[in-house]
């Protein structure tokens, strides 16, 4: 820690943190991240180009699969070039304004995705609750609400953070818990009062995470009740089986985040380098398996895929 011997934000330097005591072979540490990095891109890019081109996954269900896949890569290009700056060319030092918006499009996209989970959720639902009126329910229009819904909420909740920010005062410099920036991250750092920014923190993280979070689990709820109402064995496990993709991802959402939380609170001293890297796991592991989940348990899109590549190598033929 830095002493707090006075500068404007618009001056200060921080510094992103690697592996703490793994200085040595950070460039080999980093080699599985980077993977998960370059692997994320391409699987949920993949997975963009099938929806966009496929006109048979034109509902719902795949429109916010593609919502998700977006949020993914933009997680992805918002987490990937401080890692990439500070392990393998070993500049450590960020300058305020690069620091802001960083953390901006990283809880912005973070948001986002919590959103789309919420949306594919509703839509499991509708989809178990009312089949055939699904389509009149949820038609394109409403989709492409819904969506903008999302990312003007997203947009909203974490603008005041960056403003709020340049009115602290930081050391001149200082250094990151992670090899990236987070409001809580930032905020721990200013020697001025942060009531007011911790409090947005924590409206911002209640009016996404929290509500989102509750809803689904109200979702869920729902869909059960619907689903024990079915005669038909066989067609209550035919309904469940729908939701079992999005149930995943879920999980892999937000168990990670819950896990960094207890780390942070119990042994975040005792094992510096395991919670760096639970830091940037729980950032990387959704865009990675994300596509994977969706391709293992949907036909269509893998039929998809297939259908393209088929088609490029009619063509290349």
């Amino acid at each position: 820690m830095f002493s707090c011997n006075a500068s404007t934000s618009a001056h200060s330097i921080f510094l992103l943190t690697g592996f703490p005591g793994l200085e040595a072979s950070q460039h080999w540490v980093s080699i599985p991240i980077n993977l998960i990095c370059a692997v994320s891109i391409v699987g949920n890019s993949i997975v963009l180009f099938v929806i966009r081109t496929d006109p048979v996954l034109h509902e719902p269900m795949y429109i916010f699969l593609s919502m998700l896949a977006a949020s993914d890569l933009g997680l992805c290009a918002s987490t990937f070039p401080t890692m990439v700056q500070l392990f393998w060319l070993g500049a450590r030092e960020l300058p305020f304004d690069l620091c802001a918006a960083q953390m901006f499009f990283i809880h912005a996209f973070t948001y986002v995705e919590s959103g789309v989970l919420l949306a594919m959720a509703f839509d499991r639902f509708i989809a178990i609750r009312d089949p055939l009126h699904y389509a009149t329910i949820l038609p394109h229009s409403v989709v492409a609400k819904v969506g903008a819904a999302i990312v003007v909420r997203a947009v909203l909740l974490n603008l005041p953070g960056p403003i709020l920010l340049r009115n602290l005062l930081f050391p001149h410099v200082s250094e990151l818990s992670h090899c990236y920036c987070l409001h809580c991250d930032l905020v721990g750092l200013a020697c001025s009062d942060i009531q007011i920014n911790s409090l947005v923190g924590l409206v911002s993280i209640l009016f996404s995470l929290g509500l989102d979070s509750s809803l689904i689990m109200l979702s869920y709820f729902l869909i059960l009740r619907t689903v024990l109402g079915i005669a038909s064995p066989g067609e209550r496990l035919k309904a469940l089986n729908t939701c079992v993709s999005h149930l995943c991802i879920v999980l892999i959402f937000y168990l990670p985040k819950l896990g960094l939380s207890v780390l942070h609170r119990v042994e975040k001293h005792s094992y510096p380098a395991l919670a760096v890297l639970m830091a940037n796991l729980h950032f990387l592991v959704p865009p990675l398996m994300n596509p994977i989940v969706y391709c293992i348990k949907s036909k269509q899109i893998r039929q998809g895929f297939l259908k393209r590549f088929q088609q490029k190598r009619v063509d290349v033929s």
